[in-house]
């Protein structure tokens, strides 16, 4: 039986779209037939991305964090000439500060652009999701929206807010006329996750080698095909979650043999980044080396 969902022709909008995550998941619409927005902050990131991806993706250069530039991108799209089909919301920050470090600003950034954003922005293009006919909306969330690390209390507390959310929404796709669907990654190499790692991040996200930004491409497009409220790039992952969020209080029980198969985790990948010529050993620690952009 063939679940392949027929896309071509359709729009999709792709939220940090100049990421790697965001440029893997465009490559694998593309590739289906969907013209894709690709939207980001940053300008010149957004530039190389087109080069990579061909006349089939569009740039959007927006700060979604600022009210304002959010609702001129609404208005942008329910005025334009292209019907929306997809709503991708894949931007997303994490801070390697510790909890009491964090000033009250970077707080609200790191939820303003995890949360709020995609919340709005969901809102806001309903209308022209609805008018599609069948439109889709895609969130990538994290296995830090069921599993919580100490070291990353913004990001899971963003989140587990983003999961209930657009599961809340999912339950109510009938009536919205709009299917929802939720991929939870773990650590993806992307650029953003080297820079954390060399910037101190936690070392619990490695327990296991991080996967490739195509693997939950891949996953985006298995939601696409076949419709379901929420999904694992890897069934490991679902597990063990779900398995520690039914009994929290052994968490601490469970946390130090997590935390010894991370530092050997660490160890491995940090030692594959340093072969592949990503990072080095510098006077004050490991560094990216320079002009390199990470992982594409």
């Amino acid at each position: 039986m063939n679940n392949r969902q027929d896309m071509n022709g359709w729009h999709a909008l792709i939220t940090g779209g100049a990421g790697g995550l965001g440029r893997a998941i465009a490559a694998r619409l593309i590739e289906r037939g969907v013209r894709c927005t690709l939207v980001d902050i940053d300008a010149v990131a957004l530039d190389r991305a087109l080069i990579e991806l061909g006349p089939f993706a569009q740039p959007y250069t927006a700060d979604m964090t600022d009210a304002v530039a959010l609702q001129r991108l609404i208005d942008w799209i329910k005025n334009g000439e292209m019907p929306l089909n997809i709503l991708i919301n894949n931007a997303g920050i994490l801070s390697a500060q510790s909890f009491e470090q964090r000033s009250a600003a970077s707080i609200r950034n790191e939820m303003e652009l995890n949360l709020i954003a995609p919340l709005l922005l969901t809102h806001g293009l309903l209308p022209a999701l609805q008018k599609s006919g069948g439109g889709r909306v895609v969130s990538i969330a994290s296995v830090a929206a069921l599993f919580p690390l100490p070291e990353s209390t913004i990001y899971s507390a963003s989140k587990f807010g983003l999961r209930g959310a657009m599961l809340c929404l999912g339950l109510d796709g009938d009536r919205l006329g709009v299917r929802f669907s939720i991929v939870n990654p773990s650590a993806t190499e992307t650029p953003m996750l080297i820079r954390e790692l060399v910037e101190g991040g936690s070392k619990l996200q490695f327990m296991e080698l991080p996967q490739q930004p195509d693997e939950v491409a891949l996953q985006v497009l298995h939601c696409l095909d076949q419709p379901c409220l929420e999904s694992f790039v890897r069934s490991s992952d679902s597990w063990t979650a779900r398995l520690c969020m039914l009994a929290p209080n052994i968490l601490h029980r469970v946390l130090p043999l997590f935390e010894y198969k991370a530092e050997r985790g660490h160890a491995r990948y940090l030692k594959s980044l340093e072969e592949r010529g990503i990072i080095r050993q510098g006077d004050r620690g490991w560094e990216l080396i320079r002009n390199h952009q990470g992982p594409k």
